[in-house]
């Protein structure tokens, strides 16, 4: 695995040892980013000015692809000694060390922000409600900044067939809103599928209030 652009462009990263990883394909960090550089929604000059939070970070891959296309600072959230150790030596290797904050923890126990950050990226493990549980957690403790950009990564919904029933597709929310209460659902900005993973792009927005379901 390999950064793909930019400052640390062809840098390889160490993968966590002992560890069974599911870091975002090079293809669909391709595209990520290409979107993240030209969309209308987003741009050069935001990512440049962003202060980004890799959550569940693994190798660090996205937030290391973000500094090194020029994003200003990145914070690295993980639960795993070996994932540190990992994502110690790809900060060094790509010369990154001085931009960038390791945070030994769970993404859904994370200490109290520093700062608020504006570029928001999860990945963690699929089917445990991670990136809502995740997400609802750095909220409250300060780390999603308002208007921060969500890139939030799940398993493809899978197709119905005669052995298996579609699972419920993943749905944006807004993370400062309880789940017993009612909103319209973030607009998707994008939405693309690389085999088993789909990326979610959204913008959160603490504008949007919630109402109780009329009984």
């Amino acid at each position: 695995m390999r950064i793909i652009a930019g400052t640390a462009r062809n840098r390889r990263l160490q993968v966590p040892a002992g560890m069974t990883t599911r870091p975002t394909a090079q293809r669909a960090r391709q595209t990520l980013f290409d979107m993240l550089m030209h969309a209308p929604w987003f741009g050069r000059d935001e990512l440049e000015h962003a202060v980004v939070l890799d959550a569940f970070a693994g190798t660090g891959a996205l937030g290391l692809e973000a500094l090194s296309r020029g994003a200003k600072f990145a914070t690295f959230m993980e639960g795993s000694r070996p994932g540190i150790a990992a994502l110690q030596t790809n900060l060094r290797s790509c010369g990154m060390a001085d931009r960038a904050r390791l945070r030994h923890c769970d993404v859904t126990h994370p200490p109290k922000a520093p700062q608020p950050h504006t570029l928001i990226f999860l990945d963690p493990p699929y089917h445990k409600g991670l990136v809502q549980k995740g997400l609802r957690a750095l909220w409250r403790t300060g780390w999603v900044a308002d208007g921060a950009l969500i890139v939030a990564e799940t398993e493809t919904t899978p197709l119905q067939n005669d052995a298996k029933e579609p699972e419920e597709p993943f749905q944006p929310f807004h993370a400062h809103l309880l789940p017993s209460l009612l909103a319209e659902p973030p607009e998707l900005l994008a939405q693309r599928s690389f085999g088993a993973a789909t990326l979610h792009i959204w913008r959160h927005d603490v504008s949007v209030k919630g109402h109780r379901p009329t009984l």
